[in-house]
């Protein structure tokens, strides 16, 4: 079992920043890729950010290039997604997500974190 813990959602007004963590705890060793996906009221859970744990390669979805950053640290056992120049349409509960594949898609996620709100105000 893995266990992950979101932390760092809020309200923000259109243009700010807000840095989003999520600790990893349990049987992690089996973890390939770890990463963000967030889902608005009535809509389906999308895919924002992964990051490969072993060589830190990272994907995002084209709705945040350029705006949202992902990382990790190995030692702390944390993923991290700093988001900056955040939108209205960046508001949804955010979900930590851990894969031992490639992360890219809701189905290839084995773990979930219990979502942490983030509300961007215009």
């Amino acid at each position: 079992q893995v266990q992950l813990l979101e932390f760092g959602g809020g309200l923000v007004q259109a243009g700010s920043s807000l840095r989003l963590s999520c600790a990893a705890s349990g049987r992690t060793f089996g973890r390939y890729g770890m990463g963000w996906f967030r889902q608005a009221p009535g809509k389906e859970r999308e895919f924002v950010a992964s990051i490969n744990w072993i060589d830190g390669s990272t994907y995002y979805a084209d709705s945040v290039k350029g705006r949202f950053t992902i990382s990790r640290d190995n030692a702390k056992n944390t993923l991290y997604l700093q988001m900056n120049s955040l939108k209205p349409e960046d508001t949804a509960v955010y979900y930590c997500a851990s894969s031992p594949t490639v992360l890219r898609t809701p189905a290839a996620a084995n773990y979930w974190g219990q979502g942490t709100q983030v509300t961007v105000s215009s």
